[in-house]
């Protein structure tokens, strides 16, 4: 299944947006454009959806109502999102809007939800026993097991969306971050556990690939392997060229933020076949390494059939001429009035430019640039 559209109404940076995706998109747009808050809509479908999760949990990890609604949202206050997806010949979309209870704990409720299945109403709430008890607005059907039979196919494609911005300091210092078992891990502080849990013919051979891979950014790397300490600790052991033998062992805690990066980045891409999102994939990594992530993402995209987002402020991955104005997705902000959502396509200045032959990076992001960044070189 793979994501075809999505509508916002007052969602963070964006009072009212809609956009097409493509199998790959790349999100580009200035600093605090909204491009996080973008991918973020998916985690959003993600923890409505899981297990231990729904509506309550998904807004309150993101600190209530009032931070996930737009500033600029005025006579509409309710935050509403629309996504279809489609999946051989069947397109489904979910809808939902979001508010807050009137009185009492100030709960968000649901001011809608629907389902549509080939465009087939299956759900329509709020319903007649909805009238009846308002506190199961409180709740949305996607989250109830006895109430998302006809679309639970919607339901486990949002629950198995994946996402991992990770941060080598946490992966190496994991008990600077404490965190609940089970809660959400976007930073990579449990990654190794989740590499540990993934089954052993499974998990090397994902580690005997990531390892081929590494051998030529790191050429001195010889080989990658998986271990667990006399505490039954998880890690991953790097050999290293050396002269003395035994001497090129490290451990993850001794990796580069490079290395560390490259292997998350390749263990979210051969994981699973599900939703991708990746947020700024080219930090810590050498530039001739970020050059040929676009065309690594494609290989690996299409061999599994995935859908993969992107956010990225790289010049060094925009300029693959195998993008295409289609594949881009533009944020502009307005000021006041929020942010824009845009395919780079729609611009007739940048299809132009990248139908003479100019990259993404040329052709696109030189309007993300701040108008009086070299004014910064006057700081005092």
């Amino acid at each position: 299944m793979k994501i075809t559209q999505l509508d916002l109404i007052n969602w963070r940076n964006f009072k009212k947006a809609s956009i097409e995706f493509s199998d790959r998109s790349f999100i580009v747009g200035p600093n605090a454009s909204g491009k996080s808050n973008l991918l973020d809509v998916f985690r959003f479908f993600r923890d409505l959806a899981k297990a231990g999760g729904g509506l309550q949990k998904a807004v309150e990890l993101r600190g209530g109502l009032t931070k996930i609604r737009c500033l600029a949202a005025r006579a509409k206050p309710d935050v509403e999102l629309l996504v279809s997806a489609k999946e051989a010949d069947t397109v489904w979309s979910y809808e939902i809007g979001i508010r807050q209870e009137p009185r009492g704990h100030r709960q968000p409720q649901l001011s809608f939800e629907r389902v549509r299945r080939n465009q087939n109403l299956i759900v329509d709430r709020p319903n007649q026993e909805d009238q009846k008890d308002p506190a199961r607005l409180t709740q949305t059907f996607l989250e109830q097991i006895n109430a998302n039979k006809e679309f639970r196919d919607i339901q486990v494609f949002f629950e198995k969306t994946l996402y991992l911005h990770l941060v080598p300091q946490l992966l190496k210092n994991p008990s600077a971050l404490h965190m609940e078992s089970g809660v959400d891990d976007p930073f990579g502080v449990r990654f190794l556990e989740r590499v540990m849990e993934t089954p052993e013919k499974t998990r090397r051979s994902r580690l005997r690939k990531i390892e081929s891979a590494l051998q030529l950014a790191v050429p001195e790397l010889k080989a990658l392997v998986d271990t667990r300490d006399e505490r039954g600790v998880p890690h991953l052991e790097a050999v290293y060229e050396h002269w003395r033998p035994n001497a090129g062992k490290q451990r993850e805690d001794q990796f580069s933020d490079g290395t560390l990066r490259l292997i998350g980045l390749l263990w979210s891409l051969l994981e699973s076949d599900s939703l991708l999102l990746l947020e700024e994939p080219e930090l810590s990594l050498h530039s001739s390494i970020v050059s040929n992530l676009g065309p690594l993402i494609w290989r690996m995209q299409r061999t599994r059939k995935r859908q993969v987002l992107i956010s990225t402020h790289s010049a060094d991955l925009l300029r693959d001429k195998g993008i295409r104005a289609d594949e881009v997705i533009f944020l502009q902000p307005r000021g006041n009035e929020g942010t824009d959502i845009v395919s780079a396509e729609s611009i007739a200045e940048i299809r132009n430019l990248l139908e003479g032959g100019l990259s993404v990076a040329d052709a696109v992001l030189p309007r993300t640039r701040p108008a009086k960044v070299e004014q910064l070189s006057l700081f005092e």
